[in-house]
């Protein structure tokens, strides 16, 4: 809390308009003579042990006041004090346990100024020594002793599902594998790898994204062939989301604090937020596209024969303030790009179901992406007691076994979750999907529907990530490439499919002819027509991984076949050669990107004018 106390001659305002959260039934006007001000700021801090802080805060008051020999008190609710505020709901019963404390005492005169609204208020200062005082009042540092409410204790069990039911200790499953790295971090145990994890490199070497030194840390800059590839991960998700039945909308990047239900749940994520001033509004950056979400949901007329209803956006940006010691590189970022999916259900037997389907997609997108996936299922111990069973369908339908945690109290928005990771080239995890069952913000939000009888009904809604964010989708394959023979991107993501190296001059137009007989066909593909050697030309197409690559020489012009370079089949120093046609080769690139989205080129398809990033 902030405090500013005033010795003032004389204080008085009007309130002359209210807010969204302004406060009913106060006195909209007063006036005192011979009165120390109080000005208050509440803020998020304050409501680890709000009681303290209201003891500290009346304390001080009582304690000026006796210095300044006055036995007048007007409490001022005052938010430009701090720009890191406290719930609405928290602040206006702050003011008034202090005011209420100040009163108990039976010597004091105390009159409060009325929460969220616009006041005008003059305000003339004495001038001496002691009238104008500033105050930081801290949770936790009141008097030794005090009484302080007992904080809830949550107690964390841990254990490993198979697929076949059985249950495992978690410390048997600590050992080399994915799913034993995944139970290592979620144990606390150490790992031996350190340093800089290998996708940094790579994805400035490859030119895909890099650093952007002119704006805040963990901001980036995306390249030509870097945004291709980001493109097309988001059309991916956008088609998944389609399929299911999902709707595509667009929201707001920022939120006005003085809003209850937007404050209370942005206080869950503590200080990690970009919060700032805008005139007389507190803002903040969304973190996630929850807000727009559920105010949606809000001002909707909701139906049960709608539900379950799933609402789709693709968050470009999300923000967090992460520590700038943690952001590093695509796997912790303070502005990134986040597919994130809401379902209003029915009920929790409805989002038991859409649960499993959104579990199934998530693991899908590790196929797809060809980044082997492992999984984290967490819930309350209420949860799991009712839906044992329900747990070890999932378990058993996921067909890999499961590292369960179960909280012995809720103290998240969700009793159940699921976390879905890749790990890196390091053994540590990269949390990609999720699937989350939200049981607070239906009723934070206002969000209901009325069932057959009328009653009024605050439904669960789920939070799914199908792929996790998308700068995190390209660090996870990034550093799966460390386990890979010969290190590639799926096809359907190359920045280039298909490279034609022309051996001499008179074979650039031939190279060129089939360049775009490829683009045509719907195929990336270029040609290096630069005047540099084949090996040269060969290994450059190497360092940037392109699938095929076909060197053309006076046979090629001749018979018409060529002799590609096939990567994903290659071994180290020994690459996959297949003989086939152009024709053939369209076949075979298209088959292998079926079902996936495309888009031409974001480069120029001759080498020779194309220019270097990195």
């Amino acid at each position: 809390m902030r405090l500013l106390l005033i010795h003032s001659d004389h204080i008085d305002y009007k309130a002359q308009k209210k807010t969204s959260i302004a406060e009913e039934g106060a006195v909209l006007s007063d006036a005192l003579d011979e009165a120390l001000v109080a000005f208050c700021a509440i803020e998020s801090a304050d409501e680890e042990d709000i009681d303290d802080v209201v003891a500290q805060a009346a304390a001080e008051i009582r304690k000026t006041a006796g210095q300044l020999q006055t036995d007048r008190v007007l409490i001022y609710p005052y938010a430009h004090l701090s720009s890191d505020l406290a719930a609405p709901d928290v602040a206006k019963k702050a003011l008034t346990a202090i005011e209420e404390d100040l009163k108990a005492s039976g010597d004091l005169t105390v009159k409060r100024a009325p929460f969220g609204w616009y006041k005008a208020f003059t305000l003339s200062c004495k001038g001496h020594p002691l009238s104008e005082l500033s105050r930081t009042i801290l949770p936790g540092e009141g008097e030794e002793g005090a009484a302080k409410p007992a904080k809830k204790q949550v107690t964390h069990t841990f254990f490993v599902l198979t697929p076949e039911g059985k249950r495992l200790d978690a410390e048997s499953c600590c050992d080399d594998s994915a799913f034993g790295s995944l139970v290592k971090k979620e144990l606390g145990k150490p790992t031996a790898a350190g340093g800089e994890p290998i996708h940094v490199d790579l994805m400035r070497s490859k030119e895909l994204v890099d650093y952007e030194p002119a704006s805040d840390v963990g901001h980036l800059r995306w390249m030509p062939r870097g945004r291709l590839v980001r493109d097309l991960l988001e059309d991916y998700v956008l088609g998944l989301v389609l399929d299911y039945g999902g709707m595509p909308v667009e929201t707001p990047v920022m939120y006005d604090l003085g809003d209850p239900a937007i404050s209370e749940h942005a206080a869950k994520f503590g200080e990690r937020q970009y919060r700032f001033k805008s005139g007389n509004r507190n803002m903040m950056l969304r973190f996630a596209a929850c807000f727009g979400m559920f105010s949606f949901m809000r001002d909707m007329h909701i139906s049960p024969n709608t539900l379950p209803m799933k609402m789709y956006e693709l968050s470009t940006y999300s923000f967090r303030h992460e520590q700038s010691g943690e952001v590093i590189g695509l796997k912790r970022l303070r502005a990134f790009t986040m597919p994130d999916m809401h379902t209003l259900c029915r009920d929790m037997d409805n989002a038991l179901t859409c649960f499993e389907e959104q579990l199934r997609m998530g693991w899908q997108t590790g196929s797809d992406l060809e980044t082997p996936l492992v999984g984290a299922f967490r819930c309350t111990q209420e949860f799991y007691d009712q839906h044992e069973d329900w747990i070890k369908k999932i378990v058993k339908e996921s067909g890999v076994p499961l590292f369960i945690e179960v909280l012995s109290d809720r103290v998240h928005y969700w009793i159940a979750k699921i976390d879905l990771a890749a790990i890196d080239g390091q053994g540590r995890p990269i949390e990609n999907p999720t699937v989350q069952i939200d049981v607070e913000s239906s009723t934070r939000f206002n969000i209901s529907y009325r069932d057959v009888e009328g009653t009024e009904v605050h439904p669960p809604i789920l939070h799914c990530s199908p792929t996790g964010s998308i700068e995190r989708v390209i660090c996870a394959m990034l550093e799966n490439t460390a386990y890979q023979p010969v290190p590639h991107l799926p096809t359907w993501l190359s920045p280039t499919q298909v490279r034609f190296i022309p051996v001499a001059e008179r074979h650039v137009a031939y190279a060129a002819d089939l360049c775009e007989k490829f683009n045509a066909a719907g195929i990336r593909a270029d040609h290096d027509d630069r005047d540099e050697s084949v090996n040269k030309k060969i290994r450059e197409a190497g360092t940037e991984w392109v699938p095929y690559v076909a060197v053309i020489g006076d046979r090629e012009m001749d018979e018409g076949k060529l002799t590609v370079t096939v990567r994903k089949l290659s071994e180290p120093k020994k690459p996959h050669k297949e003989e086939m046609t152009a024709d053939a080769l369209i076949a075979a690139v298209k088959e292998e990107c079926t079902g996936k989205p495309f888009r031409p080129m974001y480069t120029a398809k001759k080498l020779s004018i194309r220019p270097r990033f990195i």
